[in-house]
């Protein structure tokens, strides 16, 4: 998906975008695999390198950008899930991305396996040199938070001197995230890297029900001057997908702010159409608000 996402906008690109991300149908043994899956996993065999594996599929796509892994090695997640039942209502373990991502428990923390894996030194320099790192949207237990789960790539996050801007899903997902408020996804974003410290946490305003507790969370997790920003960035109402201009014109609207304060200070001038509200930690670590409108 991540290759698709960056393949070029012309026909070739839009052809092989679709491609990669067909699944076969029937009831065969390729039933359900997707063609991008299989085609990575030969190279990978082929090549003895997923990052290059990665990159030749980049150049069939001609993608805009590079796809990284965070790891070269295969890793597995584990999760500790409460709610499953048994003895004392003691929480359960499991493991794999299908079971993290599907069970019907809560999850409370994850984790990898095997410990401390090491890093994908391109995916580090790329951290390393980037003007802006956003941490989500996506599948919170298994798609955002493994990343601050492998160490070296955990302290390239920390220590980039990029902007970091969280964005927030605009739902909770079904099994992994159910009956998560956005402030409890920022809580246990907190409790699994807490030396992490970001710049903004972008939301959107209708999938925010008590912006006020957005704002008491994410204060402990803001780095001086960062701001908690509320617009709308939602397709649709009713369906849980971000419209790709409406985010990029919050992304735009958040990174402006963001110079204003480094640079001429905050005027309070600079501010997005879509802007609701918002708050900002000054320098000496207190929240202070801005106006609503």
């Amino acid at each position: 998906m991540a290759l698709a996402a960056l393949a070029a906008d012309d026909p070739a690109g839009r052809r092989w975008a679709t491609v990669v991300q067909h699944r076969f149908g029937g009831t065969g043994a390729l039933a359900g695999h997707a063609v991008g899956n299989l085609l990575l996993a030969g190279l990978m065999d082929v090549l003895g390198d997923p990052v290059a594996a990665l990159d030749e599929v980049g150049r069939l796509l001609g993608l805009r950008g590079r796809v990284l892994p965070m790891s070269c090695e295969p890793l597995d997640i584990e999760a500790e899930v409460s709610g499953l039942g048994g003895a004392g209502d003691a929480p359960h373990r499991i493991r794999g991305q299908v079971a993290v991502a599907s069970t019907p428990g809560r999850v409370e923390r994850v984790w990898l396996r095997p410990d401390l894996p090491k890093a994908c030194p391109e995916a580090v320099a790329a951290v390393q040199q980037a003007d802006v790192l956003l941490l989500g949207p996506g599948s919170w237990f298994t798609s955002v938070l493994p990343h601050l789960l492998v160490p070296e790539l955990r302290d390239a996050l920390v220590t980039s001197p990029a902007r970091r801007i969280v964005v927030l899903n605009l739902a909770p997902e079904p099994g992994e995230t159910a009956g998560f408020s956005p402030e409890q996804h920022l809580a246990v974003l907190a409790q699994h890297a807490p030396e992490l410290r970001v710049d903004a946490v972008l939301a959107d305003v209708d999938a925010v029900p008590v912006p006020d507790r957005l704002h008491r969370v994410a204060a402990g997790m803001l780095a001086p001057g960062g701001l908690v920003h509320l617009a709308r960035v939602a397709a649709d109402p009713s369906v849980p997908r971000h419209d790709p201009g409406a985010l990029a014109d919050a992304l735009a609207a958040v990174l402006g702010q963001l110079d204003a304060r480094t640079g001429a200070g905050d005027t309070g001038s600079d501010r997005s159409s879509q802007a609701v509200g918002e708050s900002v930690v000054d320098a000496a670590g207190r929240r202070r608000y801005e106006p609503w409108r």
